[in-house]
């Protein structure tokens, strides 16, 4: 199993807050977004909200890698359209690449 943590900001907008996290309760969620994570070897998922910076802990097996799971995407019109619904709440981290949504952060602590 891997893990990886990424970060993303959403639009500083209350309102368009409250419509995000709407989107991601679990009755509200697409039936066909939750089979496109579990299909690409995620088989954990959590995203969590300060302010209006977000999370998102990801837990996968050796199928998932970061390549796949974008061509997974690019071939996905359920996928394409949720991601397109995602960006009206979403903006990149001010040092993210050109295109790039979810940015991989770097572990710099463990305690065990």
């Amino acid at each position: 199993m891997n893990k990886y943590c990424l970060a993303l900001d959403l639009i500083d907008d209350p309102d368009l807050i409250a419509e995000y996290e709407h989107w991601h309760k679990s009755e509200n969620s697409w039936p066909e977004i939750r089979k496109s994570i579990l299909d690409s070897g995620i088989t954990g998922m959590e995203i969590y909200r300060t302010g209006n910076r977000l999370f998102m802990i990801m837990e996968t097996d050796d199928r998932f890698s970061f390549e796949r799971k974008a061509a997974m995407d690019a071939a996905n019109t359920a996928v394409q359209e949720w991601e397109q619904l995602m960006w009206k709440f979403q903006q990149p981290l001010p040092w993210a690449k050109p295109g790039e949504k979810w940015v991989l952060m770097n572990k710099i602590f463990e305690l065990r």
